[in-house]
């Protein structure tokens, strides 16, 4: 990954639920297994691509909270591919200035994978070119609830905000992409996608690429953001 002198946090933010994995791996005849491993190699390409794509942060939908009610043997897959992720990509990820967190529940998963999701984030701690969040055992509306509970008195928006993520410098999204076909969004960064631009794609997580971002940030770049009021003259 080339380096520049941009901060993640002159970024856009872009959320992406990576969708279509075991479909693409069905078409193949193959495992749905084999699918999330491909999922994982398309994950590499987007976080090489993002930051020159001026794209600051990176948030992914990895797990959610409802996926626990996949087939034991799935989730357990899927638990290992991102433990093996985090194990071999987190030096490399220093190297490059991309920072990982893992945002959502981590009560729920396995004591070693917890240490290598500390492990990783203590690596990449000082990564200022891309913040890199993945959501594992995440529900967008327990987050919510949860954020509540710790902010009863917040006054603003921005407060809120804060609250649902306090390392994740306060960006609400700017784009979310959905892949694999599917226009719904399953429970995933509900308060921070309030005026997020929306774009899917029939195209399955493992064939998304570098050039994939890159028609979706063009939709983004060329739709006319308003926030509730009137176009300006400009747009």
């Amino acid at each position: 990954m080339k380096q520049s002198t941009h901060s993640w946090q002159d970024g856009l933010h872009v959320a992406i639920i990576m969708d279509g994995n075991g479909r693409w791996a069905a078409r193949r005849g193959w495992p749905r297994t084999l699918g999330h491993a491909a999922g994982v190699r398309a994950l590499r390409r987007v976080v090489r691509a993002a930051p020159d794509a001026g794209v600051g942060v990176l948030t992914v939908f990895a797990f959610s909270s409802d996926n626990w009610q996949r087939p034991q043997h799935e989730v357990a897959a899927l638990m290992g591919l991102l433990g093996e992720y985090l194990r071999k990509d987190a030096e490399g990820c220093a190297e490059a200035g991309v920072r990982l967190r893992a945002i959502g529940r981590r009560d729920r998963l396995a004591k070693p994978l917890v240490s290598t999701i500390e492990e990783a984030e203590r690596i990449t701690a000082q990564g200022s070119r891309l913040l890199l969040r993945i959501a594992v055992d995440y529900s967008a509306r327990d987050a919510i609830v949860s954020a509540s509970g710790r902010l009863a008195n917040a006054s603003t928006r921005e407060d809120f905000l804060r609250a649902l993520d306090p390392d994740g410098g306060g960006k609400e999204v700017d784009l979310l992409i959905r892949t694999g076909g599917e226009q719904r969004l399953s429970d995933f960064l509900l308060w921070e996608c309030a005026y997020a631009e929306l774009w899917f794609t029939p195209v399955f997580w493992p064939d998304f690429d570098g050039q994939t971002l890159e028609v979706a940030l063009g939709a983004y770049h060329n739709r006319d953001r308003r926030f509730g009021g009137l176009s300006s003259p400009a747009a």
